[in-house]
């Protein structure tokens, strides 16, 4: 299997459990006392990061929109855990996630 496609997938797996973990939660208010979907979409939100990041590694040429965003706030996940804003997950969920869902499917459907 081509390791980049495994990373493609890997990405969209994540937004698919992000969507999953965050159910009926539509509001700030309910996300920002949930403990335990906060860790969990945290949790996804670093591995989609990492494999773009793994995704760069193998061909610094991929353009994947916010790339050097996305790597960054996966270096503040997972090394400066107690910065982490919750109103700058929740926009991410609501304004970043879809557009990169459509990108990452459009790549791999257009191989």
């Amino acid at each position: 299997m081509d390791r980049k496609k495994k990373y493609y997938d890997d990405i969209l797996f994540a937004i698919s459990l992000i969507d999953e973990f965050l159910g009926d939660i539509d509001l700030f208010s309910q996300y920002q006392v949930d403990r335990k979907t906060k860790s969990a979409v945290e949790r996804q939100l670093a591995i989609i990061g990492e494999a773009i990041k793994k995704i760069k590694e193998i061909d610094g040429n991929e353009l994947i929109s916010y790339h050097s965003s996305i790597i960054g706030f996966r270096n503040i996940l997972v090394h400066s855990y107690d910065s982490i804003n919750d109103e700058m997950v929740w926009a991410i969920i609501k304004k970043h996630l879809q557009p990169l869902k459509n990108e990452i499917t459009a790549k791999l459907k257009n191989g």
